[in-house]
């Protein structure tokens, strides 16, 4: 019950419902009467913002979203006899007109296209043809150790060109951490970075009971290597990207960031990219560095977010066929969960206005005037985005995590087997939800629950085993 009292709290904190006196903001404001400028970015709240794409989108009202608190009045739902709805995917392994895909070829040229074009469209949005080029700085190189491994860390800026607007800037923070000691271009993981405000955990519980943070450790304890220290080890490094100098969490801010600057301060389209695109972007960008650091070997990069970094990873992975392998933490859903099943968080509450930003406008008439049977895709297909390449999904207990539902993302993943299988790799090797703690690893699809709830820690050290069957472990480093 503690658990399940943590992740309540972290899931107002952290946005997954947005308090009722937020939601009630600015509604007295027409959306259609909000002023915008031709030169800098518009001066629109999320509500009026999200008001504006209901307009646009002919949406009158839409459904709201559950509660993660039970005594909520429209509580998440946790009975297994109610979570599958629309229990049939859609088939990724048959073409629009009715084809069946019995080939890679037709895969890669007519069938993935199919499925990447829907998520551009309704689920995640449109990258612009054209986007502006990123000019990375090292700012700071510090040599240090971490644990007993000497370290050397390059803190990074991607300054974004804004020659298209200058009242909007965008500056990607970045750190790449490799051992000093290394002869030769190493593999790196790379996470997706939490930037909370000081004293966020003291106060808002997200710690455990040593007081570590349980986003950034490698271990559910706070004792023991760190997840940094765990990738050292195998003479690997590591980078951590903050996905809010990308983009910001929230509505109001999608007439800034690198979404704004595409649109020159301009409210977005519906079928324009949200937050979860945008980070994926930036991500890749991270990536174009690596490519020219000789200190990196950039075929290697893996990268992992947890919770809703965990969705942006796995968008990440999906839309770059650069990222070698991806640690898809407790996604939920806009992840790994299916849209089609009833359980936790679900397709209202990335409706709403507390989430609607991560997503794309289209989004939203799938809690409105359409159901989910409606979505032309499925979490499932995103995973297959990511084929041949490892994906390792995991997620917590469901006594603290029960709000991404696990078994929602295992039956995405294990839907995501024959795609897989069609491209010479192994499936999850079951449709059978495995007991909490038993990993299904042998295949290139992986998955693990683990017991700790909503955090990564637990599964950083089953997932790096899992990494060492495609990344080779490089020479072991000396720590003197």
């Amino acid at each position: 019950m503690k658990q399940l009292a943590q992740i309540i709290v972290l899931g107002g904190a952290l946005g997954f419902n947005l308090p009722k006196a937020i939601m009630a903001a600015d509604t007295a404001t027409n959306a259609t009467t909000i002023p915008v400028s031709n030169s800098s970015a518009a001066k629109i709240s999320a509500g009026q913002d999200h008001r504006r794409m209901m307009e646009w989108l002919h949406i009158t009202s839409l459904r709201p979203g559950r509660g993660g608190n039970p005594q909520s009045p429209n509580p998440a739902n946790y009975d297994e006899a109610k979570a599958n709805p629309f229990p049939d995917l859609p088939d990724a392994l048959t073409l629009k007109n009715g084809k069946a895909v019995t080939s890679p070829e037709t895969w890669w040229s007519q069938r993935r296209p199919e499925i990447a074009e829907d998520f551009d469209r309704e689920i995640y949005g449109r990258v612009p043809a054209t986007t502006p080029k990123v000019n990375w700085e090292i700012v700071e190189t510090i040599h240090t150790n971490n644990g007993n491994v000497p370290v050397v860390t390059k803190k990074l800026i991607g300054r974004v060109d804004n020659s298209a607007d200058t009242n909007i800037s965008v500056n990607i923070e970045l750190n790449l951490t490799t051992p000093t000691a290394a002869t030769h271009p190493v593999p790196v993981m790379m996470q997706f970075i939490f930037n909370f405000p000081p004293g966020f955990f003291a106060r808002n519980r997200g710690t455990n009971n040593a007081g570590t943070n349980i986003f950034s450790r490698g271990n559910p304890d706070g004792n023991g290597p760190t997840w940094q220290q765990q990738v050292l080890a195998r003479g690997w490094g590591y980078a951590t990207l903050t996905p809010t100098s990308i983009q910001a969490d929230n509505g109001s801010g999608l007439t800034g960031g690198i979404i704004g600057l595409c649109n020159r301060g301009q409210p977005r389209q519906p079928d324009d990219w949200g937050a979860l695109r945008a980070w994926a972007w930036g991500a890749s960008r991270a990536l174009d560095y690596f490519e020219t650091d000789k200190s990196v070997d950039a075929r290697r990069v893996g990268i992992e977010g947890h919770s809703r970094y965990g969705k942006a990873t796995l968008v990440a992975m999906a839309y770059d066929p650069r990222f070698a392998i991806a640690y898809v933490s407790s996604s939920g859903e806009g992840g790994a969960k299916l849209h089609r099943r009833d359980w936790g968080e679900i397709v209202e509450n990335l409706a709403g206005s507390g989430g609607y930003h991560w997503m794309a406008g289209n989004f939203m008439k799938y809690s409105g005037p359409l159901n989910w049977s409606d979505l032309p895709v499925d979490s499932h297909e995103l995973i297959a985005l990511c084929a041949p390449r490892p994906v390792f999904i995991s997620a917590g207990s469901t006594n603290g995590d029960a709000w991404v539902d696990a078994r929602g993302s295992f039956m995405a993943a294990a839907a995501a087997g024959p795609v897989y299988r069609l491209l010479g790799k192994n499936d999850l090797g079951t449709t059978n939800f495995p007991p909490i703690e038993t990993g299904l690893m042998d295949g290139d699809i992986a998955f693990r629950q683990h017991s700790a709830g909503h955090t990564d820690a637990p599964n950083w050290p089953v997932f790096l085993k899992f990494a060492e069957r495609y990344f080779e472990p490089a020479p072991r480093q000396s720590s003197q």
